[in-house]
């Protein structure tokens, strides 16, 4: 889903960003999360960007944590510093084009620079998933399994594509280069289709590889209607849907109107459902929720008694005596 519709004013108003964000190991014995929450990019990119703007990713690494660590170490290299951005005073096609294909640029580049770390093992990757906010643009870009989902007046919208095996585009794509799906697993070994890393099944480099690091790309502009964004690793999609989520912080941020709450909330809801993986969720909220719920007032409890028969005779011949 690609939104090609670009309001000049979008890139100088900014919604009102605030943001949380929570991580817990779950049922593993390591913890190969990562994510990076920054609300103001300018604080660390200086005049990078002409517009306000901000940034948000999750990594989860598989075959321990370094290629994740790695990713998150880097990433403000990796995505801006090294990007070729053309010079402009507006947020215009020609900008948006450039912008997606920088991000695109940066996740193979990312992908090159595991091969060269030799710190990074060959069998250890991470999924990716960023979503950088610029004045009123979002845009999200994905491979692996990681899930970013925009909350649309309490709608789920997607806004990224689970690469796995399950999804019959990728299936397609890894049997048209040679590679094969064994019980869900890319080659009977992996359960994504796209990765940064792994290596051990991409060498030589160059080679056509059924396992890719390109990511998919989706950008839309934000309207009053955009009320969260909620950014997760796969441990909290295994056992919740798009549409759980959203209600469940939107509930969440209509009682107390915090982020970080709610994220822990949605992580301690996945790991209640019996999620068996490391749980990282980030919630962007564009917007202060309409009504924030008051607690409700305390009814008062009353004290039933009963009375004797002699007192209900007694009221008795006194109500009949008036």
């Amino acid at each position: 889903m690609k939104e090609a519709a670009i309001d000049s004013s979008a890139a100088k108003s900014f919604p009102s960003i605030r943001s949380g964000s929570y991580a817990d190991i779950g049922t593993r014995p390591s913890m190969d999360d990562e994510h990076i929450r920054i609300d103001d990019l300018s604080a660390c990119l200086g005049s990078f960007f002409k517009w306000p703007s901000a940034f948000y990713a999750v990594f989860d690494g598989h075959g321990g944590p370094d290629a994740a660590a790695y990713i998150k170490k880097n990433a403000m290299r990796l995505f801006f510093e090294d990007a070729e951005l053309p010079q402009t005073s507006d947020i215009d096609a020609m900008f948006l084009e450039a912008l997606v294909n920088s991000h695109r640029k940066a996740f193979l580049l990312a992908d090159v620079a595991l091969a060269d770390e030799s710190s990074v093992s060959s069998s250890c990757g991470t999924t990716a998933l960023t979503a950088l906010v610029l004045g009123r643009h979002l845009l999200v870009a994905n491979a692996g399994d990681c899930r970013a989902v925009l909350c649309r007046k309490g709608v789920a919208v997607d806004m990224s594509q689970d690469h796995r095996p399950s999804y019959l585009p990728e299936r397609k794509r890894v049997e048209n280069l040679g590679g094969y799906i064994e019980d869900e697993y890319l080659n009977g070994y992996l359960s994504v289709t796209r990765a940064l890393g792994d290596w051990d099944l991409k060498l030589p480099l160059g080679a056509a590889s059924p396992l890719i690091a390109e990511p998919d790309v989706q950008q839309l502009v934000l309207t009053e209607d955009d009320e969260f964004l909620i950014i997760g690793c796969d441990g909290i999609w295994d056992v919740m849907s798009s549409q759980d989520a959203v209600s469940l912080v939107r509930r969440g941020l209509r009682r107390h109107d915090d982020p970080e709450l709610c994220a822990r909330e949605l992580v301690m809801e996945a790991s209640r459902l019996h999620s068996t993986d490391n749980l990282t969720v980030v919630i962007i909220c564009f917007s202060s929720p309409s009504v924030v719920e008051s607690c409700p007032p305390q009814r008062r409890r009353l004290r039933w008694c009963s009375f004797s028969e002699e007192t209900r005779n007694r009221l008795k011949r006194l109500m009949e005596g008036n």
